[in-house]
C-alpha cells in the first residue's frame, strides 16, 4: 500500500515527495537530540524547541495544500521510518561492544535516552500531527480558506499542546522534578507557538507558491478523518 502511494502521488506532485523527506528527517533526529535539556528564559526544556516546529509548519504547509489526506500518510512515513531508526537503535544497544571500544558507557547512556524519547516522540509526535491537521482542515472548510494566519496559529497551539504534555510526560517523569516540568511544558507549548507566528510571513510565500506550482488548494469537506485509514 504505502508502495503504490509513493509512486502515485509523489509522482503527480512535483514537491510532495520533498516535504515528506524534510518531515522524515525532522523526525529522525528527534530521537537523538531531544533528550538534552537546555536553557529557555531560565527554564529546563527540550532542545527540540528550537527545531520541532519545523514538524508541525510542514504539516500545516501539507494540509493546507495537498489536504489532510496527504498529510495523513506523510505522518504514516515518518512513523515508520522513526520506529525503524527507534528499533535499529535497541538492537544496536544489545550487541556487546569490541574490546577495543572505550566509549561504551557513553554510548549507552545517549542512545538509552534516545530509545525512551523515541517512544515518546513517536506518541506525541502521532497525537500532535494528527490533531493540528483535524484542526487546519475544519478551519479551512469552516473559513472557506480565508484568515490563514489564524488557522495556521490555532492548529499549531492545538497540536503543540498535545504534543507537549504527551512527550514531556514520558520522556522526562522522574527525571525532571514535576514543578520544574510543568513549568518546562508551559515555555515549551509557548515558545513552539511564538516560532509557527515568527514564521508566518514565510508560511505565506511557500504555501502560495507551492499552490500555484502543483494547482492544487484542497478543501477536506468530503475527507474521512480516521487517523488510522490511508485513502484520501
Amino acid at each position: 500500500m504505502l508502495d503504490r502511494w509513493i509512486r502515485a502521488d509523489f509522482g503527480r506532485y512535483k514537491y510532495l515527495g520533498f516535504f515528506a523527506m524534510l518531515n522524515v528527517t525532522f523526525m529522525l533526529v528527534a530521537n537523538f537530540v531531544s533528550p538534552r535539556l537546555v536553557t529557555l528564559g531560565g527554564v529546563s526544556v527540550s532542545v527540540s524547541v528550537y527545531y520541532f516546529p519545523m514538524i508541525y509548519l510542514i504539516a500545516d504547509i501539507l494540509t493546507e495544500v495537498y489536504g489532510y489526506g496527504q498529510a495523513r500518510k506523510i505522518m504514516w512515513l515518518s512513523l515508520f521510518c522513526k520506529i525503524v531508526a527507534a528499533c535499529v537503535v535497541w538492537l544496536a544497544l544489545l550487541i556487546p561492544p569490541s574490546p577495543m571500544f572505550a566509549n561504551e558507557a557513553a554510548f549507552q547512556t545517549i542512545l538509552s535516552s534516545g530509545f525512551r524519547t523515541a517512544v515518546a516522540s513517536i506518541l506525541a509526535f502521532f497525537v500532535g500531527d494528527v490533531g493540528t491537521s483535524y484542526a487546519l482542515a475544519k478551519l479551512k472548510v469552516w473559513s472557506n480558506g480565508r484568515h490563514m494566519w489564524m488557522r495556521f496559529i490555532a492548529s499549531t497551539g492545538i497540536g503543540q499542546a498535545l504534543n507537549t504534555v504527551v512527550f514531556y510526560g514520558i520522556a522526562f517523569v522522574g527525571i525532571v522534578p514535576l514543578h520544574a516540568l510543568a513549568l518546562g511544558m508551559l515555555v515549551a507549548w509557548a515558545a513552539k507557538v511564538v516560532w509557527e507566528i515568527v514564521a508566518l510571513p514565510l508560511t505565506y510565500v511557500v504555501v502560495r507558491r507551492l499552490k500555484k506550482a502543483e494547482g492544487v488548494d484542497h478543501f477536506d469537506r468530503h475527507t474521512n478523518f480516521n487517523p488510522f485509514v490511508t485513502k484520501t
